[in-house]
């Protein structure tokens, strides 16, 4: 039974396989350009990438706890921002 699954999968051409582009109409096309940039992009840069967006997040996540403690503990009757 293997073989025969085997001979039917060696059958199947899959050397000049196409992505989305082959079923994307063609108005959407301009749309589907710029996510295979962006696919691109993180392919080359993806774990720098990361790295900054995590940094970011922690960064701006830090400077919100330590505004929330600021009022909690200092803050009076009025807080201006």
């Amino acid at each position: 039974m293997s073989s025969t699954k085997d001979s039917t999968e060696d059958q199947v051409d899959t050397s000049n396989v196409g992505g989305l582009e082959e079923i994307i109409p063609e108005p959407l096309m301009p749309a589907w350009r710029r996510i295979e940039l962006i696919q691109q992009f993180r392919e080359t840069h993806g774990d720098t990438y990361v790295t900054v967006l995590e940094v970011l997040t922690a960064l701006v996540l830090g400077v919100g706890y330590a505004w929330w403690a600021y009022i909690y503990f200092f803050g009076s009757d009025v807080v201006t921002i």
